[in-house]
């Protein structure tokens, strides 16, 4: 009988170098897994908040408050509004109560006469909204391509604004003829001036000012300060200076009665604001304020 050999299966050393390989493949294999969910994770993460967006977009406002429809501009915090000089007390209430409604939101704004503001706008200062004292300042802007669709909002007259204790005895237009009698008017290329010269012409009066102011609230303040008898300014202007003049009325202002349009600039740096604030000059809240202030509607 053979014998039998029993051969003993001898095992194969492994290389000591292979390990490091092998935990280095592991590694990678589990880096790939993490950086799969941590992807995952982020769409995930993503997907949520682009649905909440979604949802919370589309919030109206009171259109009193003067709030955009759409919500505020996103990084919008502030609006910049040019506007007449006769706008300054009623704009400024308006603008009161627009950041009130707005918490976070400056209303900047820039009263002057209506010409200067037209040419600043055509020349490139940046604004918002446009509110001009007569549709003529307001056709600069909209021929150059700058506001679109504006809205006569108010109409405005104008009196005779004399001192309080009125020395020179002022009660006509024609009294304004008096060469004793100092009186200051508007310069002529500004709508103030331009409605004092067609009251004048339609009472076929000439009068010789000692003095042509740039706006409304120059003007005025030559009565404030004693320096002339009388001047043409608008009604509203009297009533904001308080008691300081008196106002005296005549016929003629009715042949030059201004309209005050107002509009949206197309370049408005802040729009959903902008168009905010015009919705609220155009409300009711904004017609009680300017009624207050001594303007007519339109």
């Amino acid at each position: 009988m053979g014998a039998v050999v029993c051969r003993r299966r001898s095992r194969r050393r492994r290389d000591p170098r292979s390990r490091p390989r092998r935990e280095a493949a592991e590694g990678t294999v589990v880096l790939k897994r993490l950086s799969l969910v941590a992807v995952l994770a982020s769409v995930v993460s993503v997907t949520a908040v682009s649905l909440t967006a979604c949802g919370s977009s589309s919030g109206t406002a009171d259109p009193g408050s003067g709030a955009p429809a759409s919500g505020a501009a996103a990084g919008a915090s502030s609006v910049t509004v040019f506007a007449a000089a006769s706008l300054t007390e009623s704009f400024t209430e308006l603008g009161r109560r627009f950041e009130s409604a707005h918490p976070g939101t400056k209303v900047t704004f820039n009263f002057g006469s209506s010409a200067t503001l037209a040419q600043q706008i055509t020349q490139g200062a940046p604004a918002d909204v446009f509110a001009a004292a007569s549709p003529a300042t307001m056709n600069t802007v909209t021929d150059a391509g700058l506001a679109a669709s504006p809205t006569v909002f108010v109409k405005n007259t104008l009196q005779i604004a004399v001192p309080a204790d009125n020395p020179a005895k002022v009660e006509s237009l024609k009294d304004l003829t008096d060469p004793k009698v100092k009186v200051a008017l508007c310069a002529e290329q500004v709508p103030c001036g331009a409605a004092a010269i067609k009251a004048l012409d339609a009472a076929g009066l000439k009068v010789t000012p000692v003095t042509l102011e740039q706006d409304v609230k120059a003007t005025l303040t030559k009565v404030e300060l004693g320096e002339v008898d009388a001047a043409l300014v608008y009604r509203t202007d009297v009533i904001a200076a308080a008691g300081k003049v008196k106002g005296i009325d005549f016929p003629e202002a009715a042949q030059a009665v201004n309209d005050y349009p107002v509009a949206v600039l197309t370049k408005a740096p802040a729009l959903d604001l902008a168009k905010g604030f015009v919705d609220l000059v155009l409300s009711p809240q904004g017609a009680d304020v300017l009624t207050k202030a001594g303007f007519q509607a339109p």
